[in-house]
């Protein structure tokens, strides 16, 4: 699918508004950050959903996600790090370009992280026991 000329992502790939790039993707800084560092990872080629990318499109950013993360390691030091896909609105999806977040975390960012991405749905988050 060519660029959409509705799209942010797109419009920063072909700017060469990146980070680091390969064949198949590119990695983006976040535009709304949650964290120093928060970084995108995304498909050169417009898609919507993950779930529409092709194998090689799929190695091709996890292989980026893996780079971003030497990178943020390198400037940022973060002492760990969450991924996450949003898919379709219920799902979280606010940019109709596939991505995957990469968000790194430090000690004290939240008082208490287990959980970690389990907290979108705060209701379900908590699956252990005080105490463990």
């Amino acid at each position: 699918m060519p660029p959409s000329p509705d799209c942010p992502f797109c419009a920063r790939i072909t700017a060469g508004d990146t980070l680091v790039q390969s064949a198949l993707a590119v990695a983006i800084t976040d535009a709304f950050p949650v964290s120093r560092g928060h970084t995108q990872v995304v498909p050169r080629r417009h898609v919507v959903s993950y779930f529409a990318l092709g194998t090689e499109e799929r190695v091709a950013l996890w292989a980026l996600v893996a780079e971003v993360r030497q990178r943020l390691d390198r400037e940022h030091h973060p002492s760990g790090y969450n991924l996450g896909v949003n898919v379709g609105a219920a799902g979280g999806q606010t940019v109709d370009h596939a991505h995957v977040h990469v968000i790194p975390r430090f000690e004290g960012d939240v008082a208490d992280p287990r959980g970690g991405v389990r907290w979108v749905l705060p209701s379900r988050a908590r699956y252990w026991k005080e105490g463990g």
